[in-house]
């Protein structure tokens, strides 16, 4: 069972995410998340932030599942993925985490890295999935998909195996270079050697 996850961006629209919130194992909410939460008629099992964008109300009812994390070097997003791992929960499912704010997405999106070495983490959007790798790795896919890959260390270079447009040990020096991309059979691998990270988006169902 999976940990979720819901970050204080756009509230998840599509029947996939929201079956996600419902049969989760529990739902973390960063701080005004949880408003969004109740409101959609769901309850969360922690609320953790510096909890100052929480309704007062809702402070009051779930008083004994709030976590106050007043650290501000970091966001509440990371507060909330750190307490997972603390508490043991690491198959985690983000959501919520883009949507509004472009700057907070571009932020939330590239701490992918940095939480994937401490559990399994996924980020899931109506749209498509984002996954950070820090080694070579084979993905399930199907031929038409789209997919992009983002490299967090521009000297790295990235192969690829099962993709349109090849990529050959190709230097991603710009956020662009490895982006549009296609699956062309039921799976996919990105490889690369040495230290560095790489973000891979897969957008769901056919071509758009």
């Amino acid at each position: 069972m999976q940990t979720v996850i819901l970050a204080d961006g756009a509230f998840p629209k599509s029947e996939k995410l929201k079956n996600l919130l419902d049969n989760a194992e529990r739902v973390v909410c960063c701080d005004g998340a949880a408003n969004k939460l109740v409101d959609s008629g769901r309850e969360p099992d922690v609320i953790i932030g510096d909890l100052d964008s929480v309704r007062p109300e809702l402070k009051m009812k779930y008083r004994d599942i709030l976590i106050k994390v007043s650290d501000q070097d970091t966001n509440d997003l990371t507060k909330a993925v750190n307490s997972c791992v603390k508490n043991g929960w690491k198959d985690i499912v983000i959501l919520g985490a883009t949507g509004k704010r472009e700057d907070h997405a571009i932020g939330n999106i590239s701490l992918l890295a940095s939480y994937s070495k401490k559990a399994k983490v996924k980020m899931l959007t109506d749209y498509g999935e984002f996954v950070a790798i820090n080694s070579s790795t084979t993905f399930n896919s199907f031929p038409g998909q789209q997919i992009s890959v983002f490299s967090l260390c521009a000297r790295l270079k990235i192969s690829s195996d099962g993709l349109k447009y090849p990529l050959n040990d190709k230097e991603l020096s710009a956020w662009w270079m490895g982006t549009l991309n296609e699956a062309v059979a039921d799976s996919f691998t990105i490889s690369f050697e040495g230290d560095g990270d790489v973000i891979v988006y897969l957008l769901d169902g056919k071509s758009r």
